[in-house]
């Protein structure tokens, strides 16, 4: 069996998606986005397709922004090393959420704008539709959803978030329940992406949940596991481990760093990234003019249809001895498919 998931890692390339993630002069039409790119699961990045937003020439001046937001409460997320909702080992092994805290506006960029990593990282990233909420006075600047893609998918946005951070944040590899439409609108994100087949090769586990806790007047995070104790299901694969541990990552999970490369792709500010449902992803950036990253991201409800339940009998089979000599096994945990933390 480990041979034919092996091979079915290759023929996904080779027959469906190629080399390399394909990229569009121009918006697609609803038909060609829905027969090319969502029907096949298939990831594409788009260019000229938010040039008509307000956002990419204003959202860049830090001063435009604080003004525009200058009463309105939105969610800082704080951890100590940038990697929030993470596998962590500053407390055992287990998935880490950040300290979030509800500030002004103004407050929350100065502390994303002066992060630093090992003592304090800020990052706006709530989800949950912060966009609509939480900076609905700016909302003007950009579209309320992606018009083609809206039509493809036949319904409106169930979420669209507003991402604002620093090189010092990293989002870890995991997969999401939506279909993703991500635009940046300042600075350039970098995505590494592995399709749904690829699951086996990112040693996903079941940690138990602990959050962040910041404490002001000492400046000290402290990590405590939930009580009672909840599991999440969580890949702590590290696709760039320091060279002091690269050695020691790669013997660990041999699967990930022997197997076929994950594609790679940079969005730049004016780009929108397609993401399908499923799909795992790691997420990097590089500030823009402003001395931040901003994006604006679209989820739309994914189909649970034939491509679902291919993807669970799928996971259901997992490597069940060493890793240095993995085989695959039938699966019965009943947490298995438990629900992700929207990245």
């Amino acid at each position: 069996m480990a041979k034919e998931i092996q091979n079915l890692w290759r023929e996904v390339r080779e027959l469906s998606l190629g080399t390399k993630i394909d990229r569009l002069d121009s918006p697609p039409s609803p038909l060609k986005f829905l027969r090319d790119y969502v029907s096949q699961s298939k990831p594409c990045v788009i260019s000229n397709a938010i040039s008509h937003w307000p956002a990419l020439k204003l959202w860049s001046d830090p001063a435009y922004l604080a003004g525009a937001l200058s009463d309105d409460v939105v969610s800082l997320h704080l951890t100590p090393n940038g990697c929030a909702d993470a596998v962590t080992e500053d407390r055992d092994l287990c998935f880490a959420s950040a300290h979030v805290e509800k500030v002004l506006f103004p407050e929350a960029l100065k502390a994303v704008q002066s992060s630093c990593k090992g003592q304090k990282v800020g990052y706006l990233q709530q989800q949950n539709d912060c966009f609509r909420t939480e900076y609905s006075m700016v909302a003007l600047d950009c579209d309320g959803e992606i018009d083609w893609a809206t039509e493809a998918f036949g319904c409106s946005p169930e979420a669209v978030n507003l991402w604002i951070g620093t090189d010092d944040s990293v989002t870890s590899f995991h997969k999401d329940h939506y279909e993703n439409l991500y635009a940046v609108v300042s600075g350039e994100k970098h995505f590494l992406l592995l399709p749904p087949t690829d699951v086996h090769r990112l040693y996903i586990e079941q940690y138990p949940a602990a959050n962040y806790s910041y404490h002001r007047d000492t400046e000290v995070f402290k990590l405590e596991i939930e009580e009672p104790v909840r599991h999440v299901p969580w890949s702590s694969v590290d696709p760039y481990p320091s060279p002091e541990k690269e050695a020691s990552e790669r013997l660990k999970y041999p699967l990930f760093f022997n197997g076929p490369k994950p594609f790679h792709c940079t969005v730049k500010a004016g780009e929108v990234l397609y993401l399908p449902s499923m799909w795992f992803h790691h997420v990097s950036q590089t500030p823009g003019d402003g001395g931040y990253t901003i994006a604006v991201n679209y989820w739309y409800d994914m189909q649970f249809d034939i491509k679902y339940a291919y993807f669970n009998f799928l996971q259901s089979l997992s490597y069940k001895s060493s890793t240095l000599n993995p085989v695959l096994s039938w699966r019965e945990d009943k947490d298995s498919e438990s629900s992700d933390a929207e990245v």
